[in-house]
């Protein structure tokens, strides 16, 4: 125990980092001694400096461990470090893996193979439906679905692997004791239901930018591979993709509108060696995993559709499509249309955008 708390009180000291914190694991060896340490001892250690050793010396007096696991317990948050057997393996794999975990909901939905869905936050509708559509795919074949809860394609993805019961993970980049963005946090609790939320920040920590770059890190290093969906030139999704990289793990790309500057991002990627991607079977073939039945599903989806119902759903694209172009190739007055249209939206087939126009899902 007095390990772990040493682990914990560590992880509190601003940019000590991974690689510091295990030299400093290694010295001391518990808490208590840690405690102990002279400013000239702390010094000593390779990679530390004088200026890391103040810091260190500044916080260990405001640091409380126990204080902090008896927070996170009436939180229900479990920390886990990498002293504990239920650190997920598969982050253990990475280089110098975050030596705390702040975890909330399943845990053991780690140890399922994962995959890393990510994208802009202004995302289009395109973007949006995709992330969607393949996250519900692959989370229905119990593949947990890894990302940052953050606006657009993150939160879409991980509503489409709640939307088909899998398991799902987000990563946040501040304490889990604070939801962000805050119009998340019905999205956060049904997460919790069905996987889990982790953070390598203690609690309390706020969403600055700065903590990003290492929430990235987290989501690419639970994930066998990782799959961008809409991103632009500069993206915090490039960065995942960097890290999986780094990490030995595989990068997908979905192609979109050559115009859209939310496609630069991942035109780049796949410029760039990435795995071009139309449907979870090239995710699936590229790691070895077994493949998916595309057509049943599809099939399976339109048998709740009526005759005219398939009619019209078979006109509408996935570009939008102005009501009007609507009713001249559907032959259909405009009630009798909406009449339709408004059904194959309750069923999710369709979805209505501003100004008239519908696209499909």
């Amino acid at each position: 125990m007095r390990d772990k708390e040493l682990l914990i009180a560590l992880n509190f000291v601003p940019k000590l980092g991974p690689v510091k914190i295990q030299s400093l694991v290694e010295e001391f060896k518990n808490y208590s001694e840690f405690l102990r340490a002279e400013p000239a001892d702390l010094f000593q250690i390779p990679g530390i400096g004088k200026i890391m050793s103040g810091r260190i010396i500044e916080y260990r007096g405001k640091i409380d461990p126990d204080e902090e696991i008896s927070k996170a317990k009436k939180l229900g948050i479990r920390i886990v470090t990498l002293l504990d057997d239920d650190y997920p393996e598969i982050l253990k794999q990475i280089y110098d893996p975050p030596p705390v975990l702040y975890t909330k909901g399943d845990i053991a939905c780690l140890n399922n193979q994962s995959i890393a869905i990510v994208g802009a936050r202004k995302a289009s509708n395109y973007g949006r439906n995709t992330a969607n559509r393949f996250a519900k795919e692959l989370a229905s074949m119990t593949i947990n679905i890894v990302s940052g809860m953050a606006r657009g394609i993150d939160s879409y993805a991980h509503k489409g692997a709640i939307d088909a019961s899998g398991p799902t993970t987000a990563v946040f980049g501040c304490g889990l004791d604070i939801v962000y963005p805050p119009e998340n946090v019905n999205l956060m609790k049904k997460i919790i239901k069905c996987g889990c939320i982790v953070s390598s920040f203690p609690l309390g920590t706020q969403p600055i930018a700065a903590n990003f770059p290492a929430r990235n890190r987290i989501i690419s290093g639970l994930s066998l591979g990782t799959l961008v969906i809409e991103a632009a030139e500069r993206s915090g999704s490039l960065i995942t993709a960097d890290f999986a990289l780094e990490q030995g793990r595989e990068v997908f790309a979905i192609p979109g509108n050559i115009y859209s500057p939310y496609s630069r991002g991942t035109h780049k990627l796949i410029k760039q060696g990435a795995k071009l991607v139309e449907n979870i079977n090239d995710i699936l073939d590229e790691l070895y995993l077994d493949r998916f039945d595309i057509k049943k599903v599809n099939k399976e989806s339109l048998e709740s559709l009526s005759s005219i119902e398939e009619s019209v759903f078979k006109i509408i694209d996935y570009q939008p499509l102005h009501i009007e172009q609507l009713i001249n190739s559907s032959q259909r007055n405009s009630q009798e249309l909406n009449a339709i249209l408004t059904r194959l939206e309750l069923k999710g087939h369709i979805s209505a955008l501003p100004g008239g126009y519908f696209v499909r899902n």
